[in-house]
């Protein structure tokens, strides 16, 4: 499509306050009838403005938060505008698998009155079934290492699709799949509307952006935190009480839902280990798991098995997970967008919600980081008294932990899987095959 990058600089909307009800918006009646179902009366602020420009048929760039209803904002106006039966008339693009899950439930449910049908496409499960679920299918959400499979497969045809979505682009390129969403737009057809979505905006967007959308009105909210809703403190303990710490913080505050945040695959798999060994009803997600463990967790989390959800940044932002009341720093992150990101995900629809950054010495660092942002209100809190409890962490075997190998099907000291939470995958497998073939020839 045309570029024209002045206009991607000046039609810029910023989002007021202001609430519009569904009602006002004039939807098709079955689309309306399965709003109600879900129990939705308002709008957020991102729907309100993004919703009618996408009907008029223009490019839009969505700057905003997870949870902020990006979903809803893209997928009524797309499931007001296909016709079912017609081939994949719309691709969704997501950085992981569960978020590639969540949105295809979310359209589903959106489009359950209308017949219309979406379908997840990813890696790390069977390919065959896919195939056939690819045939049915109106929408198509997926990851793009398992798109391109198809692709290459000739299994999917893109010539119908009149939308082209790409849901949380930072964090897809974060991941290395620029030149796979590069590859993946070049088989959609050029005549199509092509709607972008993204918690920052940073230089390879605005690249991404100029070169392929037609004069987007660029749409932003603001990320800000909630100062009267939401309490923000930190503890400031020796590593070796960090911990234990936690553990009294989260059977003291037990009512509701607590995320814990960790920097590393590694470090969530022994927390979360060790909070389970403590009885917190606990389970860990991050790109390192299996398909299937991950979605186990968030089940778990949607029936309420479970109320502590230990997760790398990567695993947890492209989750929209509601109800949270305490978030948990157990590593600090490197910057004060990070951090607002994280906390963003507790105080919110009115509710109250905790920040506990839990500190040590070698956090200091990325904490004076955090605290640049002097609209960050954090305040020191005093330590209380609790138990010191043992914190069992495994020796380390080379560069894994014995219990940090997971299942059979691990794929590598990094644990990806081919294309998935990787971009570049194939180059990454052809070294390990090389690898393999010179161990062969050692021997």
């Amino acid at each position: 499509m045309n570029s024209d990058s002045n206009a991607f600089m000046n039609v810029e909307k910023s989002i007021k306050d202001g609430i519009m009800k569904i009602e006002d918006l004039n939807l098709n009646p079955s689309l309306l009838r399965s709003i109600k179902d879900l129990g939705y009366t308002e709008l957020t602020p991102i729907q309100e403005k993004c919703i009618p420009e996408i009907r008029q048929g223009k490019d839009v760039v969505g700057q905003s938060s997870t949870g902020s209803g990006k979903t809803v904002a893209f997928g009524l106006p797309i499931l007001e505008k296909i016709e079912s039966g017609n081939g994949i008339q719309s691709l969704i693009l997501t950085p992981t698998r569960e978020l590639c899950v969540q949105v295809t439930d979310a359209i589903n449910a959106l489009g359950k009155h209308m017949h219309a049908k979406a379908t997840s496409i990813y890696g790390g499960v069977g390919i065959e079934p896919q195939i056939q679920a690819i045939k049915r299918a109106d929408i198509v959400v997926g990851t793009p290492g398992r798109i391109i499979d198809h692709l290459r497969r000739r299994t999917i045809n893109f010539e119908n699709v009149k939308f082209l979505v790409l849901d949380e682009a930072d964090r897809m390129f974060d991941m290395g799949f620029i030149e796979d969403v590069e590859f993946i737009i070049s088989n959609v057809p050029k005549k199509r509307q092509t709607l972008l979505f993204s918690a920052t905006i940073p230089n390879e967007i605005h690249r991404l952006v100029e070169k392929h959308l037609h004069s987007p009105v660029v749409i932003k909210t603001q990320i800000h935190v909630a100062k009267h809703l939401l309490k923000q403190i930190y503890y400031d303990v020796r590593q070796a009480e960090k911990f234990s710490l936690l553990v009294h913080l989260l059977k003291k505050n037990s009512d509701g839902f607590a995320l814990v945040f960790c920097a590393t695959r590694r470090e969530a798999n022994i927390v979360g280990r060790n909070l389970s060994a403590q009885g917190i009803r606990a389970m860990t997600i991050h790109g390192g798991l299996t398909q299937g463990r991950r979605l186990d967790a968030i089940e778990a989390l949607k029936k309420g098995t479970i109320n502590v959800l230990v997760a790398t940044d990567v695993a947890a932002r492209g989750l929209d997970i509601r109800n949270v009341s305490h978030v948990y720093n157990y590593d600090v992150p490197k910057t004060s967008e990070e951090y607002v990101h994280r906390i963003g995900r507790t105080a919110r629809a009115g509710e109250e919600g905790d920040a506990v950054t839990i500190l040590a010495e070698r956090d200091y660092d990325n904490f004076r980081n955090v605290l640049r942002d002097h609209s960050l209100d954090v305040v020191k809190a005093d330590k209380p008294e609790f138990e010191i409890i043992e914190f069992s962490r495994p020796q380390r075997f080379g560069r894994e932990d014995r219990y940090d190998r997971g299942p059979s099907n691990y794929r590598g000291p990094r644990g990806y899987n081919r294309h998935e939470e990787r971009g570049r995958g194939r180059r990454f497998q052809s070294r390990r095959r090389s690898r393999s073939s010179d161990r062969g020839r050692r021997r």
